[in-house]
């Protein structure tokens, strides 16, 4: 029997969006509209603002900003990697079932063996040392990235 969930889904969000829209339009309509000076200033963290908004940026903050989006994304690349590096090792995803374990095959309504689940799972072994030398070399890319941002100061603020 199937069973399809598509009305809830859309009865869902419907709902979440009907609701969203009926609180915006009343909000709209019944809130308060009193406009101050104070409340049309601009406001910045608790402070005052000083200075103009259109302000530029040292390009060094940008730099830094790049390089943070650089090796945090590196972290991204090998995290799935160690996964499948090291899923295949399990012992409950790679140790067979024998078929002197399962029941047997002339019974009626006997149970079937699952599939062998460590040939899906993981890096194949023959593949294994080519991954990681391939690993080795993106963190030695990496690395090479950091020490020249570093030598050529992006690192260091003024």
């Amino acid at each position: 029997m199937t069973t399809t969930f598509h009305p809830i889904f859309l009865f869902i969000v419907f709902a979440l969006f009907g609701v969203a829209l009926v609180m915006l339009v009343l909000s709209a309509i019944l809130g308060p509209r009193r406009t101050t000076p104070v409340k049309q200033m601009p406001y910045e963290s608790g402070m005052d603002p000083v200075g103009d908004a259109r302000q530029r940026f040292d390009v060094r903050y940008y730099l830094i900003a790049i390089a943070f989006l650089l090796f945090d994304v590196e972290l991204l690349y090998l995290y799935p990697w160690a996964v499948a590096q090291w899923s295949a090792d399990s012992p409950a995803v790679s140790t067979p079932i024998a078929l002197s374990e399962a029941a047997d095959p002339g019974q009626t309504g006997a149970p079937s063996l699952p599939p062998l689940a460590s040939a899906a799972a993981g890096i194949p072994p023959v593949f294994r040392n080519l991954v990681f030398v391939e690993i080795l070399v993106f963190i030695a890319v990496l690395a090479a990235a950091y020490a020249y941002a570093w030598r050529k100061g992006v690192f260091s603020w003024r």
